[in-house]
């Protein structure tokens, strides 16, 4: 691994030749970029997403092979884990990216908008980490990389949901880092701060409020979060686990 500049103009290069890594919420946004980059450094990637039409054109642009899939369902996490055995003989990277917003004040929010968001972001890393944990101890051999946010400490007004699902992320990881830990198998997360859809859905004043109060003073490039997710996934990183790492300009100091 060789890393040189800073921002998004890095030229940051990894070397994953030989690695099966599975992404989800690989359609677009940080989900796309991490993919992209494992992709790029040789990976063979099983890009997983709801949305078909989208995971078909962004799995087509970068050489991945998609699968459709609802991550809150054990049995479609169970086909996408069986589609890499399938196709590469094993998994070596987890990235548990996919998410939703249902965003709400609390007493506004229903069971329905409740559960569909903890059942992606937190049930989802579930699924697919205990999908993947056979495989895993086999190879005595994984990475396991998590996407959890800012919101899950702090909390954000209408997010109740959202920032359960991301608090639970954070408590999930350190937990399956010292269960796997024995097994060859780091854990850790990334907290991001990239500019994707949901920062472009902001009102103007709040999206200039929050880039203020950022110490870099503008939001991450979604590849700026890939290049963190490729380090946790990398040999260099082997002897990390149990992290949060914050991909935020400085944010959450």
């Amino acid at each position: 691994m060789s890393a040189e500049g800073t921002g998004s103009d890095s030229n940051v290069s990894f070397d994953f030749t030989g690695r099966t890594a599975i992404v989800t919420g690989a359609g677009r946004g940080v989900g796309l970029g991490i993919a992209r980059l494992f992709a790029a450094s040789g990976a063979a990637v099983i890009a997983v997403d709801m949305d078909e039409e989208v995971l078909a054109s962004a799995a087509a642009e970068i050489g991945a092979i998609p699968v459709t899939a609802d991550v809150s369902d054990r049995q479609q996490v169970d086909h996408v884990v069986d589609v890499a055995l399938e196709h590469t003989g094993r998994v070596d990277i987890l990235v548990n990216n996919a998410g939703i917003l249902r965003d709400r004040r609390v007493w506004k929010l229903t069971a329905e908008d409740w559960h569909a968001v903890l059942g992606v972001h937190l049930t989802g890393a579930f699924n697919f980490t205990q999908a993947c944990i056979p495989t895993f101890r086999a190879q005595n051999h994984g990475r396991i990389i998590n996407v959890t946010s800012y919101t899950g400490l702090h909390g954000n007004v209408g997010q109740a949901n959202y920032a359960a699902a991301k608090a639970g992320v954070i408590g999930f990881t350190k937990t399956v880092a010292k269960e796997l830990g024995g097994f060859g198998v780091t854990v850790n997360a990334i907290s991001p701060n990239a500019d994707t859809r949901m920062i472009a859905s902001i009102p103007d004043e709040v999206r200039a409020q929050t880039e203020a109060a950022i110490p870099l003073g503008r939001f991450g490039d979604p590849d700026e979060m890939a290049a963190a997710v490729a380090f946790l996934a990398s040999a260099e990183a082997a002897y990390i686990t149990g992290v949060v790492l914050p991909v935020d300009g400085g944010l959450a100091m």
